[in-house]
């Protein structure tokens, strides 16, 4: 079943962010634009590189007014740890929840039940806490986060303009579409 469209279901979770624990749960992601980057495992190898790019971005997203969660199935603790001694991870600004019981894990449909672990997830959540886009990809591919920037943009847009549609590849003031009979078949 697709989460496209659904609400984020209720979840309490600890989390790790500039130097503090903090409360998370799906509450935080109304009333603003919100990407939730799930990943494996803290101490391994793709996932550093992820969530680096990720932190490349964060200026960019948090002028579009995103705020961006990592999630591994790792504690808050251990996020921490990693932050504390890791160069690359020491840098990274945005929220680092912990999801040792797996539930967010399961709620956005990301966990490998065998392994324990969170696929590679990246789901955009509008502001009233409904999952617009989802992206998930194999253990050994990591992701591009300068994706994000067009796809959040593209969802706001489509968002503050109803009726309307991005293309692919669509960039910021492009021209979009107004799907309708006239259309059919001429694209």
């Amino acid at each position: 079943m697709s989460l496209i469209g659904k609400e984020v279901q209720a979840f309490s979770a600890k989390a790790f962010q500039k130097g503090e624990f903090i409360d998370v749960s799906e509450q935080n992601f109304k009333g603003q634009w919100s990407v939730v980057c799930f990943y494996p495992a803290d101490f391994t190898f793709v996932c550093p590189t992820e969530l680096e790019d990720l932190q490349n971005q964060y200026a960019t997203l948090k002028d579009l007014g995103v705020e961006v969660y990592s999630v591994s199935t790792d504690t808050h603790f251990t996020h921490k740890a990693w932050h504390d001694n890791s160069e690359t991870i020491g840098k990274i600004e945005y929220i680092m929840i912990g999801d040792p019981s797996q539930k967010i894990s399961r709620i956005f449909d990301v966990l490998d039940e065998e392994e324990g672990l969170a696929d590679r997830g990246t789901f955009i959540i509008d502001p009233d806490g409904v999952i617009q886009t989802v992206e998930i990809n194999a253990g050994g591919i990591g992701r591009d986060a300068s994706t994000l920037v067009n796809k959040i943009k593209a969802a706001q847009y489509v968002r503050n303009n109803p009726g309307e549609v991005c293309p692919a590849k669509w960039e910021e003031g492009a021209a979009t579409l107004k799907p309708s009979l006239d259309l059919v078949g001429k694209i």
